[in-house]
């Protein structure tokens, strides 16, 4: 069995940074993409930052110069660093991996941390 398990979140002033780190456990043979997204009440969970197993990087327009997201795959960790939050910012943020779990290339599926909540306060 495969856990995403998320930690960092918090309440910070706009302007503040916060480091939010998810690191998956259990079988796993090999992780492909990484990635974080967030659900803020009342939209749908949006993309913020991705990742590849070779370290290319993709973010969305609203947190381009502001966020960075890294990995470390030694540990099967991923880190997204948040610079200068905004009250915008606020959400429950997931970790994503799409990972692979047995020795065939077909065995890769997606998984889902539970959350970690930020809030950024005026």
């Amino acid at each position: 069995q495969v856990q995403l398990v998320e930690s960092g979140g918090g309440l910070v002033q706009a302007g503040g940074s916060l480091r939010l780190s998810c690191t998956a456990s259990g079988i796993i043979f090999s992780i492909n993409d990484m990635g974080w997204y967030r659900q803020a009440p009342g939209k749908q969970r949006e993309l913020v930052a991705a990742i590849t197993s070779g370290g290319s990087t993709n973010y969305a327009d609203s947190v381009k110069g502001r966020f960075t997201i890294s990995r470390d795959n030694a540990k099967n960790t991923v880190y997204l660093q948040m610079n200068s939050l905004k009250p915008e910012d606020t959400a429950v943020y997931y970790c994503n991996a799409y990972l692979q779990i047995g020795i065939w290339s077909s065995d890769k599926y997606d998984y889902w941390g539970t959350g970690t909540q930020v809030t950024v306060s005026s």
